[in-house]
């Protein structure tokens, strides 16, 4: 009761010092908003806002006890002290001094003596955690009795923050360094999502330049990036933009589905190359151009074409390169034009010098008449060119004569033409063999989800025309509205559905590589045929990757976990399971039916589960060829395939004809990911067939 007492004495001081600071922000937001030459301090002063405002539930959530008496309490957001020169009152959850309150053990108490979580509710305190790190208890978790207690609240269908329980594996994770490709391999239940988005807030505190640049959030799914999207508002964080493949470019959707054989071929990065020598043959051929400037033809020879391009062309798209082309026969035209001009000029002078001569030999000099004529000086001045160089410019018809040599592309008919054309992709793409070559030329019009990279990858050859860039206050914004965005970071999630071409999407949008990617090879379900991390990553980041791994699960219970060894083995795993630390005392069961009783014996199974977790959540996994009938006499739960099913999180699931999971395209992955969704009970139907 005292550790209750001064704890929320203590809550009630940050409390009212939060809204002190929010009041003030406040006031200095107004005048700001007022002086346009303030714009990026009030961008500043909005996010310190934001964060605080954000920080209402979960204003402190620990503290740490130092063995010099130094006491430091943590929380979701910094809270700066009255006096200018007093340490905080609350110190964020990201800050270097925080550490230790994920970190510190019995045996590496880095210099702690106690660990205190504090749990609240609103404005209240509602239950402390002592956890001494004097050696007098060695437990294997960093404030087990908080962690084990958030396992096992209902789940709500929403995703929240774990930054009062991560652990010591996932912090060092989160705080990783952020120079290069790092790929985080973790089993079901360890927490890989709430690593992947507690790591983007750290890195945005952190690095403080990331806010400027925004950081790309992609998921699997819509429906994951529904479940996920209270998280990072929460944290404190809005320079983020959260997408998937499908939707990562501005104004193209998918339009149609296709089959896993089109899919997996047109995930390949064969196609790389081969789109970029097919849209490198759409490159004009140099040849001599006659061009007419006011009333007269002038000739650029090949040759002199031929220069013009190969300096243009090389480490540019064609639309920056058609740019230094037509500015080059800007400049040629300019210097064709003065030189015809000279030449004409002297030509005029030679003959009149001739007359001067004859009528010279004819009349004796006079008084103010001199021996020799003033010659006429025929060249340009350099500001003369460059005048004549700037009308050439801008001259409509000398555009238009550009245009039509060497035509603007247009990446979806690009893309579209080579798609279809089997002669093409036989000449540009020759690892196809002639049935895969069929099949892809055989699909309909429109984009399938394996089309979107390949899109992306002609525009990026092809390039952006020349375009006003986006105003939008927020970085967000304007990054979502730019398909050449270039993120200060990206983070993937369920990177193992990720197809080799959906990889170089990723990395043309940081070339830096500065990369998370988090997601569990085992639990793969797209069409491509990579088994590991090494064959899924090489044909983008080569060597050049991080490895990093979560090994304990906390969400599934061991009563669970216990029957994932022979699917993974089926499943052709290379990889140890993750260790599960919990147990929820409840033997996953199994109930037999008749083929014809199954809907009716799902209906009843999910009555009795949410029955049993009043106020969490019951999800349905199923065969594909199942979902229609179940969500028919199942409106109120979510009935998912495995993929479908995969990073959401139930109390309880219902997992209905595992066999039938299994029978399907790489469907022991997918009964892998089915059988691992709940957090405390496991149902299962099974039908004769």
């Amino acid at each position: 009761m005292r550790a209750l007492a001064e704890e929320q004495q203590f809550l009630n001081a940050a409390v009212a010092r939060r809204a002190e600071l929010l009041a003030q922000l406040r006031a200095e937001l107004e005048v700001a908003a007022t002086d346009a030459l303030e714009k990026a301090r009030q961008r500043g002063l909005l996010r310190q806002f934001e964060e605080l405002r954000r920080a209402g539930d979960g204003l402190i959530f620990g503290r740490l006890d130092g063995l010099d008496g130094a006491v430091l309490h943590l929380g979701r957001a910094g809270v700066r002290a009255e006096a200018e020169d007093a340490d905080p009152l609350v110190i964020d959850w990201r800050a270097p001094a925080a550490r230790p309150f994920y970190t510190a053990t019995a045996r590496e108490p880095q210099g702690q003596a106690r660990r205190r979580h504090v749990r609240t509710s609103g404005t209240v305190v509602t239950g402390v955690d002592d956890e001494p790190l004097d050696g007098s208890v060695d437990g294997e978790l960093a404030g087990e009795g908080a962690l084990l207690a958030a396992l096992g609240e209902r789940r709500t269908g929403r995703m929240s923050t774990a930054i009062a329980t991560l652990q010591r594996e996932q912090d060092e994770i989160i705080r990783a360094g952020a120079s290069g490709p790092l790929i985080v391999q973790g089993g079901p239940g360890t927490g890989k999502t709430v690593v992947a988005l507690h790591r983007v807030a750290y890195l945005l505190f952190t690095h403080q330049q990331l806010a400027d640049q925004a950081v790309l959030v992609l998921g699997p799914s819509p429906r994951f990036l529904e479940y996920i999207a209270q998280v990072l508002p929460a944290l404190g964080e809005t320079a983020v933009v959260s997408a998937t493949c499908d939707t990562l470019l501005p104004g193209v959707a998918v339009t149609r589905p296709e089959s896993r054989a089109a899919a997996e071929i047109k995930g390949r990065a064969l196609w790389q190359p081969a789109l970029q020598g097919y849209v490198a043959s759409l490159l004009p051929v140099a040849r001599e151009l006659r061009l007419r400037w006011e009333g007269e033809f002038y000739v650029i020879d090949a040759s002199t074409v031929r220069q013009a391009l190969a300096s243009a062309v090389p480490g540019k798209d064609c639309h920056r390169a058609r740019r230094a082309f037509a500015e080059q026969l800007h400049q040629l035209l300019a210097d064709a034009v003065a030189e015809q001009r000279e030449a004409l000029l002297n030509e005029m002078e030679e003959g009149f010098e001739e007359l001067l001569a004859r009528f010279d030999r004819g009349v004796r000099p006079g008084p103010g008449i001199h021996e020799s004529a003033s010659d006429v000086d025929g060249l340009l001045s350099e500001e003369e060119i460059e005048e004549l160089r700037e009308r050439i410019a801008g001259d409509a018809s000398i555009a238009r004569f550009v245009d039509a040599w060497w035509p603007v592309g247009d990446p979806g008919a690009t893309l579209a033409r080579f798609l279809h054309d089997g002669a093409l992709l036989s000449r540009f793409a020759p690892e196809l063999s002639a049935a895969e070559i069929a099949l892809v030329t055989a699909e309909p019009a429109g984009w399938a989800p394996s089309d979107i990279p390949l899109l992306d990858a002609v525009a990026e050859l092809i390039g952006e025309p020349e375009s006003p860039r986006s105003q939008a206050d927020f970085v967000a914004d304007r990054a979502k509205a730019q398909r050449n965005w270039t993120y200060g970071h990206v983070v993937v999630d369920e990177a193992q559905e990720l197809s080799e071409m959906q990889w170089h999407m990723v990395v043309r949008r940081c070339p830096a590589r500065s990369i998370t990617a988090v997601g569990d090879i085992d639990q793969a379900e797209a069409s491509h045929r990579h088994t590991t991390w090494a064959e899924a990553v090489r044909s983008t980041l080569g060597e050049r990757w991080t490895a990093a791994e979560l090994t304990i699960c906390y969400r599934t219970p061991r009563e669970v976990m216990e029957l994932t060894g022979p699917v993974l083995a089926r499943a052709g795993s290379r990889n140890r399971p993750p260790r599960a630390v919990r147990s929820s005392g409840i033997v996953p069961w199994e109930r037999v039916v008749e083929p014809g009783e199954v809907l009716d014996a799902a209906v009843r199974a999910v009555a009795e589960l949410r029955g049993r977790w009043p106020g969490g959540t019951v999800g349905v996994v199923a065969p594909e060829a199942r979902v229609a009938a179940l969500t028919a006499v199942l409106p109120e739960v979510p009935v998912l395939t495995a993929p479908q099913a995969k990073g959401l999180e139930w109390d309880a699931t219902l997992l209905i004809d595992a066999d039938g999971i299994a029978a399907e395209p790489r469907g022991w992955n997918g009964l892998y990911v089915a059988l691992t969704r709940c957090t405390q009970e496991l149902g299962r139907l099974r039908s004769f067939r």
